[in-house]
């Protein structure tokens, strides 16, 4: 699951006229970057949602092996939208990645894949130690145990990528809703864990992001 919806309002005038994921980072659209990491695990099958300007989205894909799906008349959030695109994704455990970060080190998915463990865990999260962020201040997100078992705050920060199970998704009455009232539900359970990424990571969410990214890849050696 590509979430590719958001109206990417950080981003200011870059987004007045395109949707966040074609907004180029070294020139390639940033959703390029994400299809790119997808490809080389050959998940599928690979659903992208839409919401702001989709037919440009839509036009961009077209001919992909990308199932698109929009949101309409409302966007539904990280959470909403993965349960709208369920029949499309199935009812296995889903890696989901959003469209607007930039890694430079392992593929992150290859290594959830490799550490998931389905029989402990409801969700795997690829997190991110502050020393290795690039484009984001403030602190972390998630504490990880000896366990790699998470709890909020924190010195790391959640990359946006993860394989999660879906059954808990059919448990919330609203229409639109984050992922975090998931993960919530599942730390109650202790199935949430987390994984620690060994490269760099770059957010993409505001203009100034761009140029970080772009000389985090010229630095690496990636």
């Amino acid at each position: 699951m590509l979430f590719a919806a958001g109206f990417g309002t950080r981003m200011r005038h870059l987004t007045a006229h395109q949707p966040k994921p074609l907004v180029a980072v070294g020139g390639r659209p940033l959703i390029d970057h994400a299809l790119g990491l997808v490809h080389e695990v050959n998940a599928s099958p690979i659903v992208a949602n839409l919401h702001y300007l989709p037919e440009m989205l839509e036009a961009h894909l077209r001919g992909s092996d990308v199932q698109t799906l929009r949101e309409e008349p409302d966007i539904l959030d990280t959470g909403g939208g993965l349960r709208h695109a369920l029949p499309l994704l199935g009812r296995n455990p889903v890696l989901t990645l959003n469209s607007d970060a930039i890694w430079a080190g392992p593929n992150p998915l290859r290594l959830l894949m490799d550490a998931w463990d389905s029989q402990q865990m409801d969700a795997l999260l690829i997190c991110i130690p502050m020393a290795q962020v690039h484009g984001r201040e403030g602190e972390g997100d998630f504490a990880m145990d000896a366990d790699g078992r998470l709890r909020r705050g924190g010195d790391t920060v959640y990359g946006g990528a993860q394989i999660i199970k879906t059954d808990l998704l059919h448990d919330i009455e609203d229409a639109a809703f984050s992922l975090n009232v998931v993960w919530d539900m599942i730390h109650v359970r202790q199935r949430l864990f987390g994984l620690r990424y060994p490269g760099l990571w770059c957010d993409v969410g505001h203009p100034e992001g761009i140029t970080q990214a772009e000389a985090m890849l010229a630095h690496s050696d990636v």
